[in-house]
């Protein structure tokens, strides 16, 4: 996300409680990726995982970047 997005969601999550929840679980998504990221040889279960969090994580930011697309 760029600086705009993210001062917008700074402004607007103590009045809009979806947004504020979507980017934290996107946070906690982010962390758990760079996780998996720091090890050198990721499982297959692992890379199934890693592939269900980006999943994941795209469908918060898609919701994220319509809720802030209504506010501008």
């Amino acid at each position: 996300m760029d600086e705009r997005d993210l001062s917008m969601i700074q402004s607007l999550s103590p009045v809009d409680t979806e947004l504020a929840e979507l980017y934290a679980h996107h946070q906690a998504l982010e962390q758990k990726l760079e996780g998996f990221s720091a090890r050198r040889y990721l499982s297959p279960n692992d890379q199934v995982e890693v592939k269900r969090l980006k999943v994941q994580k795209l469908r918060g930011r898609d919701r994220i970047e319509a809720i802030l697309s209504r506010y501008r």
